[in-house]
């Protein structure tokens, strides 16, 4: 889940729903709602009338596309001409020039419930031949007569807990899916979405395990629940969320929790709280700076020319340095800031040195972190991670001691809980690059302790 943006373009079916020989229209977004405002209002309005109208106009079709209520069943469009479902649209229709004034002021502006994130689904109708819980297009002149400001017009009909987002940011319309099937191991923002989800809809789907804890980490629990939706809904239960699933569930998501209604439970802010900030510069603090200031560190170590940088969390003036050196030796734009860009060529660099140089140690003897380790997970590595928590166990009594099985499971995730709370890292029960760096510098520490005592 993301918060909502502007689309560029919107995709128009110029029928019902399910009339597959109705054509699609791809149209730019401000141009739709001109259309639709010219197909459904009168230019003669009062203005504060037209401009509540169009608040509801758009705020109608962006929870359309947030929701992806129709792709999300399988349909290749965001919306329909269908007064029935939606809203008019008329391809080709003459555009009203003070109704396309006001559509370019307030087409990035929409409507919300103050403790949403989501388009509010502002439903309306015409008000003289139907009528409906939301605004009557005809009852918004009267209010604008009588002085009412668009605002105070939107809340007559929609209540006093309304909210309106300016200046929206405008990106293309691609869909939520990211583009790839997640699966098991997998850390991403997409995974922590479907794990909210699936959490969600286990309310009303019991059989659907629950995932704790929502961390973005593709663990066996989060497999587990994968299937059992897979299993309800007919779908190959393979735990893996291609699109088929991502859309299923986008769907079963947005219908319970009735995001296309008036009445919607709402997308909360912290459901929307990506796992990697879109960013990183001078002045930022947190274990996403921490990971950045690892990476850059191993980095150095193979590259001459890179300066090793200390791991504490701070985005200081070493750091920004340290960057802006990465970025000059691997041909990105040099800025000192941690962008997408930046982000994604290092972790590139990162991953090469892990293929080629796995088997070595860091400078300092730490074993390079091989690969985000979680629930579910064997091998080496989860054994490497359980002898460092029985060394720590040895001074920490809250960790407690582990079977050397090289398998990563609940007792052995409790305790990466336990020394990530212990050592300030955010707990999570995934072993990423700080953790792992964590647990083998404070085992360091412990290990020429307990060799003298024996």
């Amino acid at each position: 889940m993301a918060l909502p943006t502007i689309p560029e373009t919107i995709t128009v079916h110029l029928g019902r729903p399910n009339n597959a020989n109705a054509r699609n229209v791809t149209v730019p977004f401000p141009y739709y709602i001109k259309n639709v405002a010219s197909s459904e209002i009168y230019p003669t309005w009062p203005e504060n009338a037209i401009r509540a109208n169009v608040y509801a106009q758009v705020s109608f079709a962006l929870n359309r596309i947030y929701t992806e209520w129709y792709r999300s069943q399988g349909y290749d469009f965001d919306i329909t001409n269908s007064t029935a479902f939606d809203q008019a649209y008329v391809d080709g229709r003459d555009i009203f020039d003070n109704v396309s004034d006001i559509v370019d002021e307030l087409f990035d502006d929409y409507l919300t419930r103050p403790d949403a994130v989501e388009p509010l689904f502002a439903q309306y109708c015409n008000g003289t031949t139907v009528t409906c819980d939301g605004l009557s297009q005809w009852g918004t002149v009267p209010l604008a007569e009588a002085g009412k400001t668009p605002y105070e017009i939107l809340t007559s009909f929609y209540g006093n807990n309304l909210n309106i987002v300016q200046n929206a940011p405008i990106a293309p319309n691609i869909g939520s899916y990211p583009g790839y099937a997640l699966q098991f191991g997998d850390l991403a923002d997409p995974v922590r979405t479907i794990q909210l989800r699936l959490n969600r809809i286990s309310n009303n789907y019991p059989a659907i395990p629950k995932i704790y804890p929502v961390n973005g980490a593709f663990d066996q629990s989060t497999v587990e629940a994968v299937k059992a939706f897979q299993e309800i809904f007919g779908l190959n239960p393979d735990g893996i969320v291609g699109k088929q699933t991502w859309y299923r569930i986008a769907y079963l998501y947005a219908a319970i929790t009735k995001l296309a209604e008036l009445t919607s439970e709402g997308v909360q802010l912290e459901d929307v709280t990506n796992i990697f900030p879109p960013f990183l510069q001078r002045g930022a603090k947190g274990e996403p700076v921490s990971t950045v200031q690892y990476y850059l560190s191993i980095i150095a170590s193979f590259y001459p020319g890179l300066t090793p940088v200390n791991v504490d969390g701070d985005f200081g003036a070493q750091t920004e340095e340290a960057v802006k050196e990465f970025q000059k030796q691997f041909d990105l734009p040099v800025d000192g800031i941690v962008g997408k860009e930046t982000w994604d060529r290092m972790n590139e660099i990162y991953a090469d040195i892990q293929n080629t140089f796995i088997d070595q140690n860091t400078p300092d003897s730490i074993p390079i972190f091989p690969r985000r380790l979680v629930e579910g997970m064997s091998g080496n590595d989860v054994r490497q991670v359980q002898t460092w928590l029985n060394t720590l166990s040895s001074r920490y009594p809250e960790i407690q001691p582990l079977p050397l099985t090289g398998y990563f499971g609940t007792q052995t995730e409790a305790d990466i809980l336990v020394a990530q709370d212990l050592f300030g890292i955010s707990p999570s029960g995934i072993v990423g690059p700080i953790t792992w760096d964590t647990l083998a510098r404070q085992s360091q520490l412990i290990q020429p302790n307990m060799e003298a005592a024996q």
